[in-house]
């Protein structure tokens, strides 16, 4: 497993860099996965008003998902405690739903090349900021490669990174849709009509 630390607008020191690394190498050793890369950013918000500024973002890239967690706390010390904490949480989901049981009635070889074909959606590509005038409509542009996935696919990757919607294309009529997190913690599905000629 590779272990990535920066800080953003802070510096890390060898002590702290020495605590991500065993923190986060302890929490996730176990799982034993391969390849894990493993990146966090440290960070520290300038609002005085805010009561938890320090933050730590983990992204772990493996087999095809990427996991995210980003926690703040008082101190960074703190943050990072919960950060790995959440971050195993979120690797021990991933390896019951794909790696230790059956997979949408596919068997773990199986599991594996649907897990493969999922890597290269997640892989984001020229993630640059884009600066307009003061409106501030656009602030971030990411493009991103799409593959065919099922809904119970496209519904694990979005409960792995967290976010709320995820676009893929639909492995079965090869149209783009967008699985999205409602208020109530449910979930939507957005598809395309497909109108027919009579």
């Amino acid at each position: 497993m590779e272990i990535t630390v920066t800080g953003r607008k802070m510096t890390v020191n060898d002590a702290l860099r020495a605590y991500v690394e065993e923190k986060i190498g302890n929490s996730l050793k176990v799982f034993n996965i391969t390849p894990m890369n493993v990146e966090v950013v440290l960070r520290k918000e300038k609002n005085p008003a805010n009561p938890r500024p320090a933050v730590a973002e983990v992204t772990l890239f493996t087999k095809g998902h990427i996991i995210r967690s980003e926690e703040a706390e008082e101190d960074m010390y703190a943050a990072i405690d919960v950060a790995a904490a959440k971050t195993e949480r979120q690797l021990r989901k991933y390896k019951t739903k794909v790696i230790d049981r059956r997979y949408n009635g596919k068997k773990l070889g199986e599991a594996l090349v649907a897990e493969e074909r999922a890597e290269k959606h997640q892989k984001e590509v020229d993630e640059h900021l884009v600066h307009l005038e003061d409106d501030g409509t656009i602030v971030r542009v990411k493009e991103i490669d799409l593959v065919a996935l099922n809904e119970r696919e496209a519904l694990l990757q979005i409960d792995l990174l967290g976010h709320d919607f995820f676009v893929y294309n639909d492995e079965g009529t090869g149209l783009v849709n967008v699985i999205y997190r409602r208020r109530d913690g449910s979930y939507g599905l957005l598809k395309p009509r497909i109108e027919t000629l009579a």
